[in-house]
């Protein structure tokens, strides 16, 4: 059982509650405004109405059946809200009635203080939330144009924005179109086989190089290690345009240039990198004497490597592994100057699609790629707690 006191919930000033909810209406109120052509009077009407929500919610209902009252809430704004913009409307509507139904009586009632030790300041609770806000509302600002993609891959027309059929939830707006566009169209099918063929390989030989140097790196005894790190981690940092410009040239020289193991190559050097920082990473906590314990009882280098050093560093080969592979899956930039009209990859189909065509195939392609990319990522995110699992950084 813990220890800590935690501060007991107790009705606020009206003083403190109405300016905080009002404020929060305002900021709400600027998109409604926006949307009706005036962000000023969505600002001063979202204060207000909040305002006089959060009176009437703690002052004269209390906590006197408020479950009952905070559906009332949302029915009401869900009512207001279709009257206003038919279905769209109401599921905004509704939306809104339950964050203010809530958020008036988390204020008005100082539960926003019951998960808080009683001994932080004033200025620390507001920080303490201010700064979740912030994270929120980075988080919203990165997340949306993302989130904005998926329902335009279902557009039934052939436009890049929201039809007033998509707008009311009609059937009819939604269609399957350019995701079966994308599956039998020859030249996405085509880009997507390179793809393929293209990523696995470029991956394995990122890990294969990528573990072997994030081990050597990780003994003592090599000199120059800080130097050759920085040389071995640059395709990060150096600006893809220039290291995409000296691939070209590079490969030229060699003729490897518009065949499918420039293209391997290329793309394996961007995802080394990778591989080498999420395994030096792991190895950080690796004990090695469980090595030299290995070599005293006979076995090899490579007996110890991969009966010992291997399993416990593999989440983290298998993390560098996934970083590769999208890396090399969602490269465009350097496919351009290496690549070739028959080695045209699913970025480089899409960047096409965009300066020539405007095909809105490219968002059934966007969103099929966000949905494998957050796939790999939860997959490196259960890795990341297996590891930390196995060095006993976390419990079990």
């Amino acid at each position: 059982m813990s220890d800590v006191i935690l501060t007991p919930a107790k009705k606020q000033p009206l003083n403190f509650t109405l300016p905080v909810v009002g404020a929060a209406g305002a900021f709400a109120g600027i998109f409604i405004g926006a949307a009706n052509g005036s962000s000023l009077l969505g600002i001063i009407g979202g204060a207000i109405l909040m305002a006089a929500l959060a009176f009437v919610l703690v002052q004269i209902f209390g906590t006197q059946s408020e479950k009952a009252v905070r559906w009332g809430v949302v029915a009401l704004f869900a009512l207001v809200g279709f009257l206003l913009g038919a279905i769209p409307g109401l599921v905004i509507g509704a939306l809104f009635g339950w964050f203010f139904g809530w958020f008036s009586y988390w204020v008005g009632f100082g539960r926003y203080r019951v998960h808080l030790v009683p001994y932080l300041t004033a200025g620390q609770v507001l920080w303490h939330y201010t700064f979740r806000v912030i994270c929120g509302a980075i988080f919203v600002f990165l997340i949306t144009p993302i989130i904005v993609v998926m329902p335009l891959s279902f557009n039934a027309e052939n436009f890049f924005t929201f039809t007033p059929e998509m707008l009311r939830f009609d059937p009819e707006g939604y269609s399957l179109r350019h995701y079966r566009d994308f599956l039998t169209n020859p030249e996405w099918t085509r880009a997507v086989k390179n793809s393929l063929l293209i990523a696995p390989v470029a991956t394995l030989i990122s890990v294969s190089l990528g573990t072997l140097a994030a081990i050597g790196l990780s003994q003592s005894h090599v000199p120059g290690k800080r130097a050759i790190m920085a040389i071995l981690i640059s395709p990060m940092i150096v600006p893809l345009i220039i290291s995409a410009t000296g691939m070209y040239f590079f490969y030229s020289k060699i003729g490897i240039v518009g065949t499918y193991w420039g293209v391997v190559l290329a793309h394996a050097v961007l995802g080394i990198p990778f591989v080498i920082i999420t395994v030096t990473a792991t190895l950080v906590g690796f004990d090695r004497s469980l090595t030299r314990a290995a070599a005293n009882m006979g076995a090899n280098p490579l007996t110890t490597f991969f009966r010992v050093q291997m399993p416990l560093i593999l989440p983290g080969v298998i993390s560098g592994g996934l970083f590769a592979f999208i890396t090399s899956f969602d490269e465009v930039v350097v496919v351009l100057f290496i690549g070739s009209a028959e080695l045209q990859t699913l970025p480089w189909q899409m960047f096409t699609g965009l300066r020539e065509q405007i095909s809105p195939t490219i968002l059934a392609a966007a969103t099929i790629l966000v949905g494998i990319s957050i796939l790999l990522l939860s997959t490196v995110e259960l890795l990341r707690r297996r590891s930390e699992r196995l060095r006993g950084m976390s419990p079990g």
